[in-house]
């Protein structure tokens, strides 16, 4: 039997680099702010922004943190995250108003 790939979320990338662009974080500062320094080495960060790879979830986690949102929010493609980074109060995101379509494999 053979295992398909799980399903990519297609905007995660996307939120992580703009969850750092909006605190105004380089990549290395983006690092020690999430601190997992011991996990990841900085260029880490450029692969999960573009897509290229999805971090763990550990890291994820350090993400939603920092924006002071639900990691349903980073997860969910039809989410997306509120336009005040860190949020004022945790977020559990904005619905779309065109819900983003799905690939069909």
């Amino acid at each position: 039997m053979g295992r398909k790939p799980r399903p990519k979320q297609e905007r995660l990338g996307e939120k992580l680099l703009q969850i750092r662009l909006t605190l105004g974080l380089s990549q290395s500062e983006m690092l020690n702010r999430l601190d997992v320094n011991d996990l990841i080495a900085y260029n880490q960060i450029s692969r999960y922004e573009s897509g290229e790879r999805e971090p763990p979830l550990r890291i994820l986690l350090q993400y939603a943190r920092a924006a002071n949102v639900s990691t349903d929010v980073l997860i969910d493609d039809e989410l997306d995250l509120p336009a005040n980074l860190p949020s004022p109060t945790k977020s559990e995101g904005i619905r779309r108003k065109s819900p983003a379509r799905r690939k069909q494999h």
